[in-house]
């Protein structure tokens, strides 16, 4: 009679014991699983405020870019003077630019916008009503290695 008492208490204390241990691990589980929720969601919020921070850097960039003064965007190449003295330099030093590459490019000659008399001269559509002339000759200059370098390339 007492061998069964003491096995039912023994029993009963390593089931209870095996009781505790498993809700234990349970609970330890479900806050675990809470855990690895909230570090899911923080990265989600940090995620989506550094997109927000990279829009707003964006229209800040854009609104950056508009001329109020001219009521037009700003290009990007101001160095000063008129922004018909840029274009009409820009222009014509890409018009000049392509036909050069592209005279290079058919002869198989190398690479080189540098030679071009065009290049050094930097004067093609000048009118002394845009000013300064070094200022258009840097633009015509820039607008030239573009258009040298599309045509050298075949565009």
């Amino acid at each position: 009679m007492k061998r069964n008492l003491l096995k039912k208490r023994v029993m009963g204390v390593v089931l209870g014991l095996s009781l505790l241990v498993g809700i234990g691990i349970a609970s330890s589980s479900s806050v675990a699983q809470a855990q690895w929720r909230d570090r899911d969601y923080q990265r989600e919020q940090l995620r989506r405020q550094r997109e927000w921070e990279r829009e707003q850097r964006r229209r800040q960039r854009q609104a950056e870019r508009w001329d109020d003064r001219n009521d037009r965007w700003d290009d990007r190449y101001d160095r000063g003077g008129s922004f018909d003295m840029r274009q009409t330099a820009l222009n014509a030093g890409y018009n000049e630019g392509i036909k050069e590459g592209r005279k290079d490019r058919n002869n198989r000659e190398r690479y080189e916008y540098r030679d071009e008399e065009d290049f050094r001269n930097a004067n093609t559509d000048y009118n002394s009503r845009f000013g300064n002339r070094q200022l258009y000759a840097q633009y015509f200059r820039q607008g030239f290695v573009n258009g040298y370098t599309d045509g050298y390339r075949g565009y």
